[in-house]
This record gives C-alpha cells, structure tokens and sequence, in this order.
C-alpha cells in the first residue's frame, strides 16, 4: 500500500485525487438536491423521506454512506490545502507588478478562498440540520424534520448565508468541473468546449436548485 499513499504525494497524484473526490462529491450534491425535492411536496413527504432513510433498514447503508462522504470531503479538503500550499511554495516572493494569466480566471485563482466560504458554510449547514435533526432540542418540543427546516430557512441571516454561499458553491463548481477534466488528460480543443458548457449547466442547476430551497421558505412559503 506504500506506493498507494505515494503517488499521491506527488503533484500529479494530488490533482488526481482532487479530481476524482470532486467528481465524488458532485454526485452527492446531485442525491442531495433530490432529496432536497421532497420538501416542496410537503411536511408528511419530507419525513417520510427522512424516516425511509434513518429509521428502517437502508440505515445501514446511510450510515457507511455518511462515513465515505466524511472521508470524500476530508480527502477534498486536504488535497485542495495541500496543493495551495504547494503553489505558494513555489512562489515564495511577491512580485509588486504581478502579471496575470491571460487564460486564466478569478475564479480559478481563488478557488481556496471559495472553498473556504463553502467550508464555513458546511460546518453551519451541518450544525443547523444533521445536528438538529439526531441531537437538538427541538426535536424534544415534538417539532418534525420538515418544521426544524421551515424555521431554520426562515431565518433572514441564515437565508442570506445559504443564498451568498450557493454563489460561491457555482463558481467553484464552475471551475473545479472542467479543472478535473483536464487533470483526468481530457483536453482537447474538440471536447474541452463541451465540458466548459456541461460544468457550466451543472454549476448553475445546483447552486440554483439548492438556494431554491431557503428563497422559497423565507419569501413564499404560507405552511400547510
């Protein structure tokens, strides 16, 4: 296993690695939003989704599912860190004029500052929801899985929260898609364009369909 772990210590083994966990947790947020779904059919089909998943035998698979995607977003996060550091070492010194990377974008020079955002916002998003719903108090008041979003969502601060971070969620989608193809050796002139568009479009129906969500509570929700 020794050269497992060393191959991705090279620089090309952590792209790799970031490529492959970033493909690994874009199919998730995609099993996240459709389970996100089930709240626009109402209080009794979102808790009958969370009770399918948590309270009959799928709990099982749940729970060693929950265990690789802690370990999908560990190996991201710690890949992703890793490679910073590993370019800010090799450019040790500031230059005062910097010239820019025609090709490149803001979004593609930053993208440790949108996974940052995106970082911060989890940590809140797993306090307010996964938290609440096995550990909080309010499930002791007899409140459901759907009244702890209801409320949560119609909180303006956390709404804003949500909404600013999903922007972020799309850039850095936008980028890390078609960053992750060209990593894979999937580059070429005939392709690449497809990819750009496909990353775009799946950028936007996350960010979209996830800030959907918190926009609908706070401004049109009238409950049930």
């Amino acid at each position: 296993m020794g050269w497992f772990f060393k191959t991705f210590n090279y620089s090309v083994g952590k792209k790799l690695l970031m490529a492959l966990t970033g493909f690994f947790l874009i199919l998730f947020l995609f099993v996240h939003l459709f389970g996100n779904t089930f709240l626009y059919l109402g209080p009794d089909a979102f808790n009958g989704y969370v009770h399918l998943l948590n309270e009959t035998n799928l709990v099982y698979i749940i729970r060693v599912m929950e265990v690789i995607l802690a370990l999908g977003f560990a190996f991201h996060i710690w890949d992703g860190v890793r490679l910073w550091l590993q370019n800010r070492k090799a450019r040790p010194i500031k230059y005062y004029i910097k010239a820019t990377d025609p090709k490149s974008t803001w979004t593609s020079r930053n993208m440790i500052y949108s996974a940052l955002i995106i970082f911060v916002f989890l940590v809140i998003h797993l306090r307010n929801f996964w938290y609440e719903f096995k550990y909080g108090s309010i499930k002791q008041t007899g409140a459901t899985d759907y009244d702890i979003v209801v409320k949560t969502f119609q909180d303006p601060i956390y709404m804003i929260i949500y909404v600013v971070s999903m922007v972020f969620l799309f850039l850095h989608l936008h980028h890390g898609f078609q960053s992750a193809f060209q990593t894979l050796g999937l580059n070429h002139k005939k392709y690449t364009p497809f990819i750009v568009w496909a990353g775009r479009i799946i950028a936007i129906f996350l960010s979209a369909g996830f800030a959907s969500f918190p926009i609908y509570f706070f401004f049109f929700y009238g409950g049930n």
